[in-house]
C-alpha cells in the first residue's frame, strides 16, 4: 500500500511538472515560430527544427533506454510523428507566418473540442456531457466573433485562409494523440525522437513541393532568427514536446488537452509585449469567450 501510494504521488508530481512545461513553453513557441519564419519558410523551418531535436533526442534515448524498437513500433511512432509534427505543428508554423501568433494560439485553443469529438466518434464512444458540449459551442462562438468573415474589421491585416489550415492540423494532432495509447510504441524518449524525425522528413517533403528556393533563404537568417530557432529546438521541442509525449502516454486525454487554457494567454501576452501585436477590445472579448469555453470543456477533469 505504501509503495502504491508513493508511486501515485510520484506520477502526480510528474504529471503536474510536465503539464506546467507544456503550458508555459508551448505558449512561447508561437512567437518563436513567428520570428524564425520572417526569413525562412515555415515548412523548411519545421524540418530543420525537428531534424536537430530528433537527432539529439535519439542519441540521448539510446544511451538512457538501451532499446531498439521493433519494426511495428518504429512504424507506429513514425505515423504518429507525421500527424503530430509533420502536419499538426507545421500547419501552426505556416499560420503564424501570415497571422498574429496570439490569434493562432487561440485557434489551437479549440483543441479539446477536437479531442472530445474524435474520442466520442471513433475511440472511447463516450458522449460529451452537457457542460462539455456547452463549452464547445461557447469556444467556437468566440472564434467566430474573432474571425467573422462577414464582419468588417478595420484592424485586420491578415488573410483568413490559414484558419482552415490550422483546423486541419488540429484534427490531425488530436487524432495522433488519441492513437498513441492504442498503438505499439517504442520506449518514451526513443518514441519521441522517431516522431520528430518522421515529422521532419514529412516537413522537408512539403517544403520541396511547396517552397521553391527555400534553402537559399538560410543565409538571410538574422541573429534573432537563429536565436528563435535554437530556442524552438532546445526548449520548445526537446523539453516541451517530450513533456507532451509523456502526458499522452500517462495522463487522461482530457487532462492533457487542458494546456489550451494557458498557451493562448502566454502567446498573446508575448505577441503584444515583444512582437508588437495588437490586442483590441474585440480580441479581448473573443479571447475570454474562447478560453471560458475551453475551461467548460474540461472542467470535470
Amino acid at each position: 500500500m505504501i509503495i502504491s501510494e508513493k508511486t501515485q504521488d510520484n506520477n502526480m508530481s510528474k504529471t503536474l511538472l510536465y503539464l506546467l512545461a507544456v503550458y508555459i513553453i508551448w505558449g512561447s513557441t508561437y512567437l518563436g515560430m513567428k520570428i524564425a519564419t520572417k526569413n525562412v519558410p515555415p515548412f523548411l523551418l519545421s524540418g530543420l527544427r525537428f531534424l536537430l531535436a530528433g537527432a539529439i533526442l535519439l542519441v540521448i534515448g539510446y544511451l538512457k533506454e538501451r532499446t531498439i524498437p521493433s519494426r511495428r513500433q518504429l512504424l507506429s511512432a513514425a505515423f504518429v510523428g507525421v500527424l503530430l509534427i509533420g502536419i499538426g505543428n507545421t500547419t501552426v508554423a505556416l499560420a503564424v507566418h501570415y497571422m498574429p501568433s496570439g490569434l493562432v494560439a487561440l485557434l489551437v485553443a479549440a483543441m479539446p473540442a477536437w479531442f472530445m469529438g474524435l474520442d466520442w466518434a471513433f475511440f472511447s464512444k463516450k458522449r460529451p456531457s452537457v457542460l462539455t458540449s456547452l463549452g464547445i459551442v461557447l469556444g467556437f462562438l468566440g472564434l467566430f466573433l474573432l474571425f467573422n468573415p462577414f464582419g468588417h474589421h478595420e484592424s485586420r491585416s491578415f488573410p483568413l485562409w490559414p484558419i482552415a489550415v490550422v483546423v486541419f492540423g488540429n484534427i490531425c494532432w488530436a487524432t495522433g494523440s488519441l492513437m498513441v495509447p492504442r498503438l505499439q510504441m517504442p520506449t518514451q524518449m526513443t518514441s519521441t525522437a522517431i516522431q520528430m524525425l518522421a515529422g521532419s522528413i514529412f516537413s522537408f517533403l512539403l517544403s520541396a513541393c511547396l517552397e521553391n528556393g527555400a534553402w537559399s533563404t538560410l543565409p538571410d537568417m538574422t541573429g534573432q532568427g537563429w536565436l528563435a530557432y535554437f530556442y524552438l529546438v532546445m526548449i520548445g521541442s526537446l523539453i516541451g514536446y517530450t513533456s507532451y509525449s509523456w502526458l499522452t502516454r500517462n495522463a487522461p486525454p482530457r487532462l492533457t488537452a487542458t494546456y489550451a487554457y494557458v498557451n493562448p494567454i502566454v502567446a498573446m501576452f508575448l505577441g503584444w509585449a515583444i512582437g508588437n501585436e495588437v490586442i483590441d477590445s474585440m480580441v479581448g472579448i473573443s479571447s475570454a469567450i474562447v478560453i471560458s469555453g475551453v475551461v467548460l470543456m474540461t472542467l470535470k477533469k
